[in-house]
């Protein structure tokens, strides 16, 4: 029996998640029930989450349970995310080496201490803001870096970078983040590859929010920007255009259940607009599945 894809497993496990996690279900709203990525109040938004259920569960084979409820929906949201990512690329290390870090941070804790290369700088402006009001009035937050999910790759020892061939000694190369300390040194942090903001819907402040956060990334650091990404369940195609369509800002929005939504999109009647919306989408590659995530990281 042919074994089956990493990534074709590791997506039905992910979507077996969100169903027996109550992030995928239905709830009932005013008689009517609804998937719980859905908008109630628009029916297009309804019609698309109801198809992209029936095919989540009838590829799961799984019963829904009654939903979460408000942070808590996206809370999961956010762990299984970061659970797939974690089941996936590390397997990569053919295709992209090395020594990863993956974590979800929630929004709780900001990256201004020194935890990542690119942002350690944050660490000193942080504490500068905490003690001059004048600083909290002018700056606010507005420099704090904070991912839902992140993916770090950590320094590497000499040895390591040595292990094929001399590639360093001590006369060159001093300054590399990939470079770890000599022991009894100050040690380098990890390097962040990759911001994951995991948005379960995209209502209209929340799309602004990922923006706000892969700017605050782009600007803030110094060295290499890491990858920019978002990951939603939106079923809206207007929506979904809002942050996925031009470039910049995000590197591509991955929805979690791409195939589902086109599948449910190219079925609606009369709505030949939204298909052609979201066909332009993946086309032009501005939003892809949750599935080509890993590989994506790999690059």
């Amino acid at each position: 029996m042919e074994q089956e894809a990493l990534l074709a497993q590791a997506r039905k496990t992910f979507h077996t998640r969100l169903i027996d996690w109550g992030v995928l279900g239905y709830t009932v709203k005013k008689g009517v029930s609804v998937a719980s990525n859905a908008d109630v109040s628009q029916a297009v938004s309804k019609a698309i989450g109801d198809g992209i259920m029936s095919r989540v569960l009838d590829e799961s084979q799984r019963q829904p349970r009654e939903p979460l409820s408000g942070q808590g929906l996206g809370a999961q949201f956010e762990v299984a995310v970061c659970d797939f990512i974690a089941d996936t690329f590390p397997h990569l290390g053919h295709l992209r080496p090395g020594d990863w870090m993956i974590k979800r941070l929630g929004n709780k804790n900001a990256v201004t201490e020194k935890s990542f290369a690119q942002y350690e700088h944050l660490a000193k402006l942080a504490e500068a803001v905490q003690s001059d009001p004048v600083l909290q009035a002018a700056l606010g937050n507005d420099y704090v870096v904070a991912p839902d999910i992140i993916v770090a790759r950590r320094p590497e020892t000499d040895g390591n970078i040595n292990a094929p061939f001399p590639v360093v000694d001590d006369a060159v190369a001093g300054l590399s983040d990939l470079r770890q300390r000599p022991a009894g040194e100050p040690q380098r942090v990890p390097i962040l590859h990759a911001s994951i903001s995991a948005k379960w819907t995209m209502r209209s402040d929340r799309t602004q929010n990922s923006r706000t956060e892969a700017l605050n990334l782009i600007r803030n650091r110094k060295g290499q920007t890491p990858h920019i990404v978002v990951v939603t369940g939106e079923p809206s195609p207007s929506r979904l255009a809002s942050l996925a369509l031009g470039t910049g800002d995000i590197d591509c929005l991955y929805h979690a259940f791409l195939p589902e939504l086109v599948a449910s999109v190219d079925e609606l009647e009369g709505r030949e607009d939204l298909a052609e919306l979201v066909h332009t989408l993946v086309d032009g590659k501005r939003l892809k599945d949750i599935a080509d995530l890993p590989l994506d990281l790999a690059i």
